[in-house]
């Protein structure tokens, strides 16, 4: 009885249900895909009803898969692709449009419009974010002036808002019948709406963004008991934990120290470092962000570096381009070559995050000749990731006044083998993937662990962490030197292209 742990990890592409036992070990997991929908160049969206859907079909199928049952679960834990904007009935819970998603550029005018008042940075310091089309603020904010009747509706509480951690826990604890309408310190972090110090919503953003307070969540820690499953194949199951995707693999990977450094490889890259309690304003391109805030505990924040696509960009490789007929064909592809043969792939395919913030950039290939083939792209393919990552923690070391000595790395990507040891070679830095890769997953069991008593403290998930495999750096410096070099140039190609 209660011997394990549930958590629901609702990401870009897909849902998944993964069940833990308390050595953090996996015992069972379902995971199904959602539509990706591109109504226009530049707009991403997904179905909330149809993500809902998935939702409770991965509960079911990987509880049945082990032969498990609510019973025997403690508690589930949520984490979710961040940012994504949801805007529903409260009556009935149906969404007023498609979910608008963190990759969506639209608001591309509107940052600008901003900006222009008073500078890409003018919000930073309340709320460690740059203007950009990544975060929710401009995103909900659209949604309101572009939906008919959703500002009158908002402002009268018919309409909440949430990004998808919040969608799911106010339907899986009862949704139209006193769903619990909140989200944790962390999403709330990727609305450009709270303020760092306060851990709360913050008026003169909202009155800038002209957002109604009615219509959004209550903000809470990321570990406690928000409420319970009402139905269905987890009735009766608290909801115990709360984490945005990277910062759930942040305390997946057990960085709960000051300084400890992890990169997750998914559709984007993620690399945050644990700053403590303080939170650190960057002066070299990357966020500032709450990192967790465990039941009454002090919050910690964290530096984040974001990278928008780099898993994405093997996906357009197979379906864009058709050159492999599944993702994981890249590598076998990619070795038909000994080098990337001076090709680079720039995928700004949404303009480019961390460290630039340009959101009138766009992907470009560099450097082709006569002699390039599918080869080379396919490596070109992977090396943008470790290039990507390199440029993250260049400014990370330059933010935090110290080096990187290793890097912790989890994601579907890290099983790439290739990858793994080029992102080596050109940090010149070991690269560590842990036993357990699915460490988002596992952040959000952790955090429901600890707020039930699973777990009695954070020592039990030290211990819980283990090695699987290091890479060490075995490329000469000229070639490292040289190789980012090149990118460096390739990047400078893709500014400007869009103009707003």
């Amino acid at each position: 009885m209660n011997n394990y742990l549930g958590a629901l990890d609702q990401g870009t592409t897909s849902t998944r249900f993964i069940v833990f036992d308390k050595g953090g070990r996996i015992v069972s997991a379902a995971q199904k895909e959602h539509e990706q929908i591109f109504p226009q160049p530049g707009w991403v969206e997904h179905n909330p009803a149809e993500i809902w859907q998935r939702t409770q079909e991965v509960v079911s199928e990987a509880l049945a898969k082990s032969g498990l049952s609510a019973r025997d679960l403690a508690a589930i834990g949520i984490t979710n692709q961040r940012e994504t904007t949801v805007v529903w009935e409260k009556a009935t819970g149906k969404p007023v449009r498609n979910a608008i998603v963190w990759q969506d550029t639209r608001v591309a005018p509107e940052v600008a419009q901003f900006s222009a008042q008073g500078g890409q940075d003018r919000f930073r310091a309340k709320t460690g974010l740059p203007l950009s089309t990544y975060f929710s603020g401009l995103k909900l904010r659209w949604i309101l002036r572009n939906v008919k009747d959703a500002e009158e509706r908002a402002k009268n509480g018919e309409l909440l808002f949430g990004n998808i951690d919040t969608f799911l826990l106010w339907n899986l604890t009862g949704g139209s019948q006193g769903g619990v309408h909140a989200t944790d310190v962390t999403n709330a972090s990727r609305t450009q709406l709270l303020n760092l110090k306060t851990l709360d919503w913050d008026d003169e953003l909202l009155r800038a963004f002209e957002i109604p307070r009615a219509m959004l969540p209550q903000v809470r820690s990321s570990s406690e008991v928000y409420g319970t499953v009402s139905s269905g194949t987890g009735s009766g199951v608290p909801i115990a934990g709360i984490l945005g995707d990277q910062q759930a693999a942040l305390v997946g990977q057990v960085c709960l120290r000051p300084g400890e450094v992890k990169n997750t490889y998914g559709t984007g890259c993620f690399l945050l470092m644990n700053t403590g309690e303080q939170s650190v304003a960057s002066q070299f391109g990357l966020l500032t962000t709450v990192a967790y805030k465990f039941g009454a505990a002090p919050a910690c924040y964290a530096l984040e570096g974001s990278v928008a696509i780099t898993g994405a960009l093997v996906q357009w490789l197979r379906d864009n381009l058709g050159l492999i007929a599944k993702s994981a064909d890249v590598e076998a592809l990619a070795r038909t070559v000994p080098d990337n043969g001076g090709v680079y792939i720039v995928p700004a395919f949404s303009g480019l995050y961390a460290p630039y913030w340009k959101d009138s950039a766009r992907g470009v290939i560099a450097g082709l000749t006569r002699f390039a083939n599918k080869g080379h792209i396919a490596r070109a393919v992977l090396e943008a990731t470790a290039f990507q990552t390199r440029e993250v923690v260049d400014a990370m070391e330059k933010d935090a006044k110290i080096p990187l000595a290793t890097l912790r790395v989890d994601g579907g990507m890290v099983a790439n083998e290739l990858l793994m040891q080029f992102q080596s070679d050109i940090l010149d830095k070991d690269v560590v993937r842990p036993v357990v890769a699915e460490t988002t997953a596992l952040g959000a069991a952790y955090a429901a662990g600890l707020a039930v008593g699973f777990y009695k403290g954070v020592d039990e998930l030290l211990a819980n962490w283990r090695v699987d495999k290091t890479w060490k750096p075995s490329l000469a410096e000229p070639q490292r030197q040289k190789l980012y070099r090149d990118w460096k140039k390739a990047v400078a190609r893709s500014f400007d292209w869009a103009e707003n």
